[in-house]
């Protein structure tokens, strides 16, 4: 089954996002729909089962900045984090971000 892309697009989103962390691991997936690295990665990431929260760059630059401000990591893009217990469990940027590692750090 592929992943399911789900567009995150208000801060209501991204706290409901922070929170449910706790219960089970999230994936957060910062997309820049002007880069070509950013569409291939958003395509390796789509054989991940789950579901695969994405902030769009230059429509939700706020958003992307409140990731950076809650996990530390800079912003880049695409830039993917797994998120547990509200804290990034797996951070990668450009071509270091791994489906099958981001697969694992969803497991318990």
């Amino acid at each position: 089954m592929p992943a399911n892309f789900v567009t995150i697009d208000s801060l209501d989103s991204l706290d409901r996002l922070f929170e449910r962390s706790y219960a089970q691991p999230v994936v957060i997936f910062k997309h820049s729909n002007s880069c070509g690295i950013s569409a291939h990665l958003m395509q390796e990431v789509s054989a991940i089962e789950g579901e695969i929260n994405v902030i769009v760059v230059q429509t939700n630059r706020d958003l992307s900045n409140e990731v950076e401000k809650r996990t530390g990591h800079r912003h880049q893009s695409p830039q993917a984090f797994v998120i547990r217990d509200g804290k990034a469990v797996y951070h990668a940027t450009h071509y270091g971000i791994d489906p099958d590692l981001i697969d694992a750090s969803l497991r318990p």
